[in-house]
């Protein structure tokens, strides 16, 4: 016995495309994402082709994924996709250890984070 499919978590004209464990912190990959959010996938493109900020080429390949997945899964067409969402979130926090002066310890945080596309096809289909 088959088992139920499960249902599109965005609508018929839209894509998604998803990456976790990112080596940056949420506050400084939301920079980024705030950067291409309600832009032309070419006009983001060229935005992130051009950042200057180290985490902008893995967002630039998590695009280029979901303008994939869009295309290939879906069949829209490219020219007119827009980026719809453009979403980010916290994941796990390594903790290691700072030696200080006279025999004390500290903290260091190092964050991760995860991201979510969501491409939309706008105008005639």
């Amino acid at each position: 016995m088959a088992h139920k499919k499960n249902p599109r978590r965005v609508d018929e004209n839209s894509a998604i495309a998803r990456l976790s464990k990112l080596k940056t912190s949420p506050r400084k990959l939301n920079l980024v994402a705030q950067m291409i959010r309600n832009k032309n996938v070419l006009d983001a493109i060229s935005a992130l082709k051009f950042c200057e900020k180290r985490i902008a080429h893995d967002v630039r390949k998590l695009l280029d994924s979901a303008i994939a997945n869009a295309e290939n899964n879906h069949g829209l067409d490219i020219d007119s996709l827009i980026i719809s969402e453009a979403t980010v979130g916290r994941e796990m926090i390594m903790k290691r250890i700072d030696i200080k002066g006279r025999s004390r310890r500290g903290v260091i945080k190092k964050p991760f984070s995860n991201m979510r596309i969501v491409v939309s096809q706008v105008g005639a289909s």
